[in-house]
């Protein structure tokens, strides 16, 4: 099934502004069903803001109003929506250059937040080098008095979407039992 864009931040505006079941919402956006509850509790989605689904195309009116009525039904992502969201681009990706001095920033931040990230990861996620990665993180980088770890999905390097990926294959490279026998 394909999730809708952000997934978080539609799940906290299902459940701010909707009377969907934590399950009808989990399924839609491919959370856990406890996952929903502690957004509803407060205390999963710290600082999210949450994203319309219908402002942006994904859902209708229709469709919640028809879900809500049925506790059993399945939100489905507008036909439009599937097939933007579906969409994979191919070769590089520009970045203008008045942001590509916002790069080292977005690496910083990911060092920061996830320091299990590969380097190669976080090339691919940010669209670097691996020596400006390097250089990011040793503090040797030419510019390392001006770096301030900011989120490279707010920079619009990347997506949300691209950005959970990436984190979702972190943690299941990092489970327990995973790690190389010495």
């Amino acid at each position: 099934m394909t999730l809708p864009l952000m997934p978080k931040a539609t799940a906290v505006w299902l459940v701010e502004n909707t009377a969907l079941s934590f399950q009808q919402i989990a399924d839609f956006c491919g959370l856990h069903p406890l996952e929903v509850q502690g957004i509803a509790d407060g205390e999963v989605s710290g600082g999210i803001r949450g994203v319309d689904p219908l402002a942006s195309g994904q859902l209708t009116t229709e469709e919640i109003k028809r879900c809500e009525a049925d506790p059993k039904a399945s939100l489905e992502l507008k036909n439009t929506a599937r097939q933007y969201i579906m969409q994979k681009t191919k070769g590089s990706r520009y970045t203008p250059v008045a942001r590509r001095q916002d790069k080292p920033d977005a690496i910083a931040w990911l060092i920061k937040n996830f320091p299990a990230m590969t380097d190669a990861q976080i090339a691919k996620l940010v669209g670097t080098t691996k020596n400006t990665i390097q250089a990011v993180r040793g503090k040797t980088h030419w510019n390392s008095g001006n770096i301030k770890p900011r989120d490279p999905v707010l920079l619009g390097l990347c997506t949300q979407t691209h950005l959970d990926a990436a984190v979702a294959t972190i943690k299941t490279e990092t489970l327990p039992g995973k790690e190389a026998a010495s």
